[in-house]
């Protein structure tokens, strides 16, 4: 019987090494019911990069906090200009291998849900159904004075009409969809308000500093409650929205497997943490449970 984890700290040279071995995964897989926590390092495989990995964004960008966007109609102004050139590459991102695997797992009845850290929604670009939003989706604009509700491409296309011409050469995309913008580049970019309301526009997502709507938290520790297992994909879990689902599912005994390349805040509760890139992991674990991806044959792994 495996015995319940602990919850203290522990520091990073006493935890287990990272393994190569799939082995966990496909039986926890193989037994159903497991819930699906994602981060931003499923996304990478899809151009988008992370905060924290070999070459996380974090490095050369501190994402807006809510305060000073609620506060400073310069940084909104920042803000915006970033997030609309960053859009145009956003948007057209699709999904990986990895998106794809999880997908096909849910079709077969093996997971009992997916939560994502993720605001790109590639999960269901991939045909994932039910996904909860942790931190919201870029997809979405929401009026801070009204509550409307909006599709970013509306919005997008209202920002070209205020800004033609606007194209500056961005030194990258972050995982916000934020582009990496000088001051200098930003330039007079002009924001648009609110349609309904005239109101202050901002993306429907969970800015650092803000918190996660609590009945979105309750409802993802529902989820936790009724998994058999919970796997966890491409998330470092340093911050505390998805590592107190980690620290839930240990407390309740519950078999937690992390598959992501560097060590996360959450290994030691982890029956295991296999050190693979995600597209290849997951599609080799489809091969071994004989679950087609996209509508293929699969192909079995002995790895």
């Amino acid at each position: 019987m495996r015995m319940r984890p602990t919850l203290s700290w522990t520091p990073a040279e006493d935890l287990p090494p990272g393994t190569t071995d799939l082995t966990p995964v496909a039986d926890a897989l193989g037994a159903g019911g497991v819930l699906v926590l994602s981060g931003a390092g499923i996304s990478t495989e899809s151009g988008i990069p992370d905060y924290r990995g070999e070459g996380g964004s974090l490095s050369r960008h501190t994402p807006m906090t809510y305060q000073e966007f609620t506060t400073s109609a310069r940084a909104r102004r920042r803000y915006w200009a970033r997030s609309h050139l960053g859009w145009r590459t956003f948007g057209r991102a699709r999904p990986n291998a990895g998106h794809r695997a999880v997908a096909a797992f849910g079709r077969h009845g093996l997971l009992s849900g997916v939560i994502t850290q993720n605001v790109d929604g590639l999960h269901q670009a991939a045909g994932s159904g039910g996904v909860v939003e942790l931190h919201g989706s870029l997809a979405r604009v929401v009026c801070l004075s009204c509550g409307a509700l909006s599709p970013r491409r509306e919005l997008a296309g209202r920002l070209e009409e205020a800004n033609t011409g606007f194209a500056p050469v961005t030194a990258g995309i972050n995982p916000d969809g934020d582009a990496d913008l000088t001051d200098e580049q930003v330039g007079d970019f002009r924001v648009v308000s609110c349609a309904v309301c005239g109101g202050i526009l901002k993306p429907d997502v969970v800015f650092f500093g803000e918190a996660v709507p609590p009945r979105r938290v309750e409802h993802c520790r529902g989820l936790v409650r009724e998994a058999a297992s919970l796997l966890v994909l491409g998330s470092s879990l340093t911050v505390m929205s998805g590592l107190r689902f980690v620290r839930e599912a240990a407390r309740a005994g519950k078999p937690v497997l992390i598959v992501n390349r560097d060590p996360t805040r959450g290994d030691q509760h982890a029956l295991t943490r296999v050190a693979l890139p995600l597209g290849a992991a997951l599609t080799a674990v489809a091969g071994r449970l004989g679950v087609p991806v996209d509508g293929r044959a699969p192909v079995s792994s002995t790895d």
